[in-house]
């Protein structure tokens, strides 16, 4: 059986409930059992390394049904500490038998410093010649092309944008690109963090010293660009949004979307074709030509779709459920909205770029299990429901006496209803009565 050649570009939510469809269709594709592996390395400088490869094994075997190995090259080679040769072979050996590659966050310029001399590229590009899957997200992502930036050190640290030269394996499929992802992140607020944290300014920088046959090819969080070399295309899949960026001209092809190949390998016929004839040339999908300049249309969590791109905008959406249900006195469906939130949650605790998200989370869940206590104590059911019936009963009895002028009676129902707190007024239409809010 011949394997599928197809690169996956991801632009962050690779573990995330986002993603879990595109791993399912992906892997379905293989033969069983699929033979997959996690490369760690653009993570392996991290505390929690291996907390982050467990993680993505549990995701994989929870979400995806595939029990995916790891590669364990977190370090291939280091000025101060040595790398085992022995793990180093083992785990080259691994993804060279993989038929599923996958790596995803961490930070392009150790993964970059570690992979330089080894064969990793080699590997990965024999793949994309000879059969094989392999998907790259958020960190790794950035490595693919011909040229990457030093996204975190210069948002963190400060430093100047500067071009590194990346693995460029996109030129084994016949593309010059520097891949940008989390492309809308809108995590800054009131400054500008689109383009992998960059903004507008630092990323006409990069440009600048880009060649003039290389783009930008930006992926939007929670989204995946699968790029299929046999059937000569590329879909674009999850809740954003592909760009083709060329300086001063974007090219936003939405989720769903088919690009042929050929458009990616030769972007810059784009800026020569107009009106009816792009839409020929896109097959027909959807296809905008934004301001570059203006930011793109996004929701507080940076995704473009009607389903949740994020655990925060679960949250919104099962707190305000929650206080809808409340309001109207309605348990199970508040019980329905806290459990809805669990299991987010638990489906969300894999993601590797949660940030604070799960804390608000959690923090959200044990606002609500409170208020569900309190709701307990003081009743949820609406009190008319509760005493309105004992409350006619006894109105129909004043109406009675009343009628037989038994005033003595009517006296002790009205301070009965005083002592209640019950409010009753006769009125045209007919006796009303309240209770105290």
């Amino acid at each position: 059986m011949s394997l599928p050649r197809i690169l996956t570009i991801m632009g962050s939510g690779e573990t995330a409930p986002t993603m879990v469809t595109t791993h399912r269709t992906l892997t379905a594709l293989l033969p069983s059992p699929v033979k997959a592996v996690v490369l760690d390395t653009p993570y392996g400088f991290q505390e929690n390394a291996p907390e982050l490869a467990a993680r993505t094994v549990e995701y994989f075997h929870t979400s995806i049904n595939v029990d995916i190995a790891v590669a364990g090259l977190v370090r291939l080679h280091d000025t101060h500490i040595a790398a085992d040769p022995v793990a180093i072979e083992r785990g080259l050996r691994t993804i060279t038998d993989a038929d599923y590659i996958f790596a995803g966050p961490g930070s392009p310029t150790y993964a970059l410093r570690q992979w330089a001399g080894s064969p990793v590229a080699r590997i990965i590009n024999d793949k994309l010649t000879n059969g094989g899957i392999v998907t790259f997200a958020s960190a790794a992502a950035l490595t693919l092309g011909k040229a990457t930036v030093p996204v975190y050190e210069v948002y963190k640290v400060g430093q100047d944008v500067q071009l590194l030269e990346g693995l460029n394996v996109l030129a084994t499929i016949g593309i010059n690109a520097a891949v940008i992802p989390h492309y809308d992140n809108a995590e800054g607020g009131n400054h500008d963090t689109r383009f992998c944290y960059l903004g507008e300014a630092r990323l006409e920088l990069f440009e600048s010293m880009l060649d003039s046959d290389t783009y930008v090819l930006g992926i939007d969080e929670h989204t995946g660009l699968v790029i299929n070399l046999d059937a000569e295309e590329a879909k674009v899949v999850g809740n954003g949004r592909v760009t083709i960026r060329l300086r001063s001209n974007s090219y936003v092809y939405e989720s769903g979307s088919v690009i042929p190949l050929s458009t990616l390998r030769s972007p810059w016929n784009l800026l020569s074709l107009q009106g009816s004839d792009v839409e020929k040339r896109t097959q027909g999908t959807n296809f905008s030509q934004p301001d570059p300049s203006a930011p793109n249309s996004t929701d507080s969590s940076g995704a473009h779709s009607s389903t949740p791109g994020s655990l925060d905008e679960v949250v919104l959406q099962t707190s305000t459920a929650f206080g809808a249900a409340l309001d109207e006195r309605d348990a199970e469906r508040a019980v329905r909205a806290a459990l809805d939130l669990e299991s987010a949650i638990k489906d969300w605790s894999a993601d590797t770029l949660q940030g604070d998200s799960i804390d608000r989370a959690r923090g959200a869940l044990r606002s609500m299990i409170s208020r569900l206590g309190d709701a307990a104590v003081q009743g949820v059911q609406d009190p008319r429901s509760v005493v309105g019936p004992y409350i006619e009963a006894m109105l129909a009895v004043r109406a009675t006496v009343r009628a037989e002028k038994r005033y003595d009676l009517s006296d002790v129902i009205r301070d009965a209803f005083v002592a209640l707190n019950v409010e009753v007024r006769d009125t045209p239409q007919g006796v009303e009565w309240s209770l105290p809010e």
